[in-house]
């Protein structure tokens, strides 16, 4: 399904050869001109490729997702993906190409994927099943990065021929600075991996601001210190006493709460079934993180409230969170009831 407002020319067929990148560079910002140049001179960087990339959240769950031009980025994914022409003219024509699970578990009944967790985020239709390249879960042509605030040119794919990954990444690292993570492309992220989240997609994205993370084991991740302290918050809310959230999400949480208290619905809440907010880590079994790790989603009546079933959470305290900008897990496809997470900027009178 064609999108002529946010289409590119389309990208012909396939040219040049085939390779798989082995490490992925991203940045904050823009790539410098002359950090390209230099990495592009050494004699164990045999294929590179700029880019621009960023995530965006999607139930629950930060996506990387990158814009992209599909007549070069093709030239990167697994011979299938590079080889189905109707991917790359659907990309070029403003759709978007993701892995099968993964569209299948965030699609809506329309078939399109809603860019960003704000609730007026920009929906984008499916045009394509298809493998990415590692650690890029969805991608986009480069109009649609634009409108999605995803940094430009700030990421870079590298294939390194014969030479060691691991040898040519702290090559790279050392051109690129402190500012930059450089990665192994492939199925886990090495425990100590410096990674950076640079969150996309509207007024909250905004809000919630781009943070460094190191890869721990376990599914964890540490965030940069610099980032926890300035926007990670203990204070004490209505019903469930003290939790540790983003700051930006305390005086919506507030409202809600109280307007559930006032209501008379305290009880519908058992602040010994809370499950929390800030928890930096991945979604089980992915290289996806979850938007605990940004401290602006919460779980609550977790025993009765899981993951696939309908629920127990109480409709009425459900609505008041809604008017307090949070949706509801209890509404997605596959759902989580226990879960809410901001999705709109209220002022609070």
């Amino acid at each position: 399904m064609a999108d002529p407002a946010h289409a590119v020319e389309p990208p012909g067929p396939r040219k040049g050869a085939l390779v798989l990148a082995d490490l992925i560079i991203k940045d904050q910002d823009a790539l410098d001109p002359e950090v390209i140049e230099e990495i592009n001179a050494l004699r164990t960087v045999k294929r590179s490729l700029v880019l621009s990339l960023g995530n965006v959240g999607i139930e629950n769950r930060v996506i990387n997702i990158g814009a992209v031009d599909p007549s070069t980025y093709r030239n990167f994914t697994i011979a299938a993906s590079a080889e189905l022409q109707e991917q790359w003219d659907r990309v070029a024509g403003g759709e978007v190409a993701l892995e099968k699970s993964l569209a299948e578990q965030l699609q809506d009944k329309a078939g399109y994927l809603q860019l960003g967790n704000d609730e007026d985020a920009p929906t984008v239709h499916i045009g394509a099943y298809a493998p990415q390249v590692p650690q890029i879960d969805a991608v986009v042509n480069e109009k649609w990065g634009e409108e999605l605030g995803i940094p430009t040119d700030n990421a870079m794919l590298v294939n390194t021929g014969i030479y060691s990954p691991r040898d040519v990444m702290e090559k790279l690292q050392k051109i690129v600075g402190d500012d930059a993570a450089v990665s192994i492309l492939g199925p886990d992220l090495d425990p100590g991996a410096e990674q950076i989240a640079v969150l996309s997609g509207g007024s909250v994205a905004e809000a919630v601001g781009t943070f460094r993370y190191t890869v721990l084991g376990g599914g964890r991740i540490a965030p940069e210190q610099s980032w926890v302290t300035a926007n990670i918050r203990t204070e004490p809310v209505p019903i469930l006493g003290n939790v540790t959230c983003h700051k930006v999400i305390f005086p919506q949480l507030r409202a809600a709460l109280l307007e559930i208290q006032t209501t008379g619905l305290a009880d519908e809440i058992n602040p010994g079934e809370y499950a929390g907010c800030y928890y930096p880590r991945y979604i089980a079994n992915t290289q996806q993180l979850s938007l605990h790790s940004f401290g602006i989603a919460l779980d609550l009546n977790v025993p009765g409230n899981q993951r696939g079933t309908f629920g127990e959470m109480n409709r009425a305290v459900v609505e008041i969170f809604k008017k307090w900008g949070f949706a509801w897990g209890g509404d997605w496809g596959y759902t989580d009831p226990m879960h809410f997470e901001m999705n709109a900027l209220k002022e609070p009178a």
